[in-house]
């Protein structure tokens, strides 16, 4: 195993968990219990595509204002480009100081997620933009799959447990950027503190200094990847799903520091989710001896719309 990162928040390798799954399970799921949050080195991930995509990333950023606004189609964000000073986090007034795009899920025209899960579209300015990001995504969903594996042995359950939760699902890759700041923000910050909505996060990107999380106990501390790394937390949707056994932590990018302050800040989180149709409910286990679970069932999809609507995007 690599070395424990701050705090604890733990630092594991796919290549060891070839050679025993059991202490890889052991280790992420601790982390995911105690911080929600686990960093990820060996990932699987090609250089060549990150790299390529990361290009592809800043070519539309860069694109002017007018034609990026283009592919603003509403969707409550779901798919194409969602402008500046849009999202807000639950419960703040100020937005967040970002930009950003998003692709979804290809589906089949007879798939009978279709009425919930919109087509993409795409930048007709920037090559190569589609086959990228689609073979990103794909990359994407494959990890997080070996990832939700190693959370099932953890937790005691059928390894396979989580394939079919998440076949189809409707997951979104996000690519993010947050402009230089050459000026005062005021109460603004780049992400405000919020929890994901969806199973789990995977994170490419976040070398740049600004992301932290929330700890049990009140701490702002610094998630610090080296580069290459993923970085996995845990969204609400498994929060709920294991009766809060492992935890949804509270997380922001702060604003950079003086001397990074004319730096952009660009990353791609993965948000992987259950399919729409599942029903979220306490896994067998995780609720104690007459006690009822802390949440209600509820679906993937009716979840998905309640919290998008807390954060302005529907």
């Amino acid at each position: 195993m690599t070395t424990d990162t701050l705090d604890s928040i733990a630092s594991v390798s796919l290549t060891e968990a070839a050679r025993d799954q059991d202490a890889f399970a052991q280790k992420l799921g601790k982390s995911f219990e105690e911080y929600g949050f686990a960093v990820l080195a060996d990932h699987g991930i090609p250089d060549e595509l990150i790299v390529r995509a990361e290009a592809k990333a800043r070519e539309f950023f860069a694109l002017p204002e007018e034609t990026k606004r283009k592919y603003a189609l509403g969707q409550g964000g779901a798919r194409g480009y969602t402008p500046f000073g849009i999202e807000t986090a639950k419960g703040a007034k100020a937005h967040d100081l970002k930009e950003f795009w998003h692709v979804g899920r290809e589906l089949a025209a007879n798939h009978k997620f279709r009425d919930v899960m919109a087509d993409n579209v795409w930048p007709a300015e920037v090559p190569g933009f589609k086959e990228t990001f689609l073979e990103l995504f794909d990359t994407f969903d494959r990890t997080g799959i070996t990832v939700l594996k190693a959370i099932a042995r953890y937790l005691g359950i059928d390894e396979d447990y989580f394939t079919d939760t998440v076949r189809d699902g409707n997951s979104v890759l996000r690519l993010l950027h947050y402009p230089p700041q050459q000026e005062a923000t005021g109460e603004h910050i780049r992400a405000g503190a919020h929890e994901d909505i969806n199973t789990i996060t995977l994170l490419l990107g976040a070398e740049e200094a600004g992301l932290e999380l929330k700890t049990r106990d009140g701490r702002w501390i610094p998630v610090s990847p080296k580069p290459g790394e993923l970085v996995i937390n845990i969204g609400d949707m498994l929060q709920r799903l294991t009766n809060g056994k492992l935890r949804s932590t509270p997380h922001r990018v702060v604003n950079p520091t003086p001397d990074r302050a004319s730096n952009a800040r660009y990353s791609m989180p993965f948000f992987l989710h259950f399919r729409p149709d599942f029903i979220i409910e306490a896994l067998p286990g995780t609720v104690p001896a007459g006690e009822e679970p802390r949440w209600p069932p509820i679906s993937s999809h009716d979840y998905l719309l309640e919290r998008l609507r807390e954060i302005k995007l529907a």
